[in-house]
């Protein structure tokens, strides 16, 4: 329940955060899973998970199924506190422009009654997902936080009128809009009331102790795997994903072994290559082991104007695990060129792949960089920009 002393201290007396994924899915190092729990040993915090900015698509009946089912499951969980302090609940809604209809007469309700259920009654309204720029009108709020960590307005199976006007009533509406990619802010400077820049956090210790520790075993499904192993760790999707240079890069280091740990949205023949391994979703408690019992880590991105816009949180990841990283070039990596192999193109990938697996790696400097950085400390950079938020806001309604 809500603490009342900290309603009168805060301004506010809980979170409720309109998340950009689904908590029971996706993997759990996502910048809202990780603030929203570290902010709810503070103050109450209701997580709501993705409204969803797609309708799923019927070309790929296997996605189709497999999209229906993970959210009939979520559904199916109701309302559930997974740690003190931090409640998930899946309500009924749809996607596009359907879920706007629904908003006042079936979303709101539901949110509202949840957020009642475990004591928030003046929230801090905290939306991720664009679907929920219209609850920012239906549901009551001591300050609209709108969280600008992805540029969902570049998804590709989106439709960008609908989650374009979504963004700009969010920008509109909005009392801080908090960032993680210092050029996406910078584009949106002076389209919004206040900016905060956040960058990705990393839990140092977990993916540094993994790293120290690889040589006693690499998880049983990768194991046999002949090294040297180039690992990636994530989403295989069209938005960030580039399939065309991984394949390439592939073909062109028949001699190591590659592996892919997470979901994957293409076709399934899409990579006929012997020599790659999917092992598919991981819990997040387990990844960091994938990353220690790899001798490369890569990011194969795109230049979608997605990955344009976005700060990937396994860099830092890589990072404390500490072994070489090769990447293609995106805004964000300028400031850590020094730390990682910046290729552009097919064959300059797997020449930096090929250095990578031949060369002395020191871990030191980069593990010295990221040990600040963890997500305790960026809870508590947002956690004071609420509070000044609020406390600003009612100064100008005295």
């Amino acid at each position: 329940m809500a603490d009342g002393s900290a309603q009168h201290r805060n301004g506010f007396d809980g979170i409720i955060c309109i998340g950009g994924e689904d908590w029971w899915y996706h993997n759990r190092g996502h910048f809202d899973f990780q603030i929203m729990r570290r902010l709810a040993k503070r103050f109450p915090v209701l997580f709501v998970n993705s409204l969803g900015v797609r309708m799923p698509g019927l070309s790929d009946k296997r996605v189709f199924a497999q999209r229906i089912g993970r959210k009939l499951k979520s559904l199916s969980r109701g309302l559930v506190e997974t740690v003190p302090g931090f409640f998930v609940f899946s309500p009924v809604t749809a996607p596009g422009k359907l879920a706007e209809h629904m908003t006042s007469w079936a979303l709101s309700p539901q949110i509202r009654l949840a957020a009642q259920r475990i004591g928030i009654s003046n929230p801090i309204l905290w939306v991720h997902c664009p679907a929920g720029a219209k609850l920012t009108e239906a549901i009551p709020s001591a300050a609209v936080v709108m969280q600008r960590t992805d540029r969902f307005e570049a998804f590709p199976e989106a439709d960008r009128d609908v989650v374009g006007a979504q963004i700009a009533h969010l920008k509109a509406r909005a009392d801080l809009v908090i960032y993680a990619a210092p050029n996406l802010m910078e584009e949106d400077r002076g389209q919004v009331a206040r900016q905060l820049l956040v960058t990705h956090g990393v839990d140092f210790e977990r993916f540094a102790s993994a790293g120290d520790a690889e040589g006693k075993s690499a998880p049983a499904d990768i194991a046999d795997l002949a090294r040297p192993r180039v690992g990636f760790i994530g989403g295989v999707d069209r938005h960030t994903f580039d399939p065309e240079l991984y394949l390439k890069v592939v073909a062109a280091l028949k001699d190591m072994s590659f592996v892919v740990v997470g979901g994957c949205s293409l076709p399934d023949d899409w990579c006929p290559f012997p020599n790659v391994r999917f092992v598919g979703r991981k819990p997040y408690d387990e990844v960091a082991n994938y990353m220690a019992a790899m001798d490369v880590l890569i990011m194969p991105w795109n230049s979608s104007d997605w990955i344009k816009g976005c700060n990937p949180i396994k860099l830092k990841e890589y990072i404390a695990v500490g072994r070489p990283i090769v990447t293609t070039p995106f805004p964000s990596i300028e400031e850590w060129r020094d730390l990682v192999a910046v290729a552009d193109g097919p064959a300059a990938f797997a020449d930096a792949i090929r250095r990578a697996v031949g060369a002395h790696f020191d871990a030191a400097p980069g593990r010295q960089r990221v040990r600040a950085e963890s997500w305790d400390a960026k809870a508590d950079l947002v956690a004071d920009g609420l509070t000044g938020l609020v406390s600003a806001a009612q100064r100008a309604v005295g």
